[in-house]
């Protein structure tokens, strides 16, 4: 995710990047460490804050590879669909809500729209890169995803 967010980071505007970085009050993994180690009441330093940002930063990527998951086997989506649906869905959840509303970043409305579109994006190839992951294990382990598929009672039931 991070090689896609920094080569389309590469062709955006002077004005842009300059309103990103007046607009961004740091790192929102490392704001997100230091607001909890401050409500566990932990004093940090810095090495410990970088590797907490690190853990925070990595576990909640993994908390999202389940929804890849979930969306193949109980909504029965195909890969790249379930790829982009979890991609967006953390885009959304995760940085477009969540960070702002707990104070790990700026307002949404103070970063220019290259800045969400480019981590829109990124989302995006990380969902992919879960798909690919997980598709792989699949095919290593010799297991599919269990599809959902209709049976002929259901059938059945929506043909009346």
């Amino acid at each position: 995710m991070d090689p896609v967010s920094q080569k389309l980071y590469e062709p955006e505007s002077v004005a842009d990047r300059a309103r990103e970085d007046a607009a961004r009050p740091g790192p929102p993994y490392r704001i997100a460490a230091e607001k909890l180690a401050s409500l566990s009441g932990l004093h940090l330093h810095d090495a410990q804050l970088d590797r907490a940002a690190l853990v925070l930063h990595y576990g909640l990527a993994v908390s999202w590879a389940p929804v890849y998951m979930l969306l193949r086997r109980a909504a029965a989506q195909g890969p790249v669909t379930a790829a982009l649906v979890t991609g967006s869905a953390m885009s959304l959840v995760a940085d477009e809500l969540m960070t702002p509303a707990f104070g790990f970043s700026a307002p949404n409305l103070e970063y220019p729209l290259a800045t969400h579109l480019r981590g829109f994006a990124a989302h995006l190839a990380f969902g992919l890169a879960v798909a690919a992951v997980n598709e792989t294990a699949w095919w290593l382990l010799g297991h599919q995803p269990h599809m959902k598929t209709a049976t002929t009672r259901d059938r059945r039931d929506s043909q009346r």
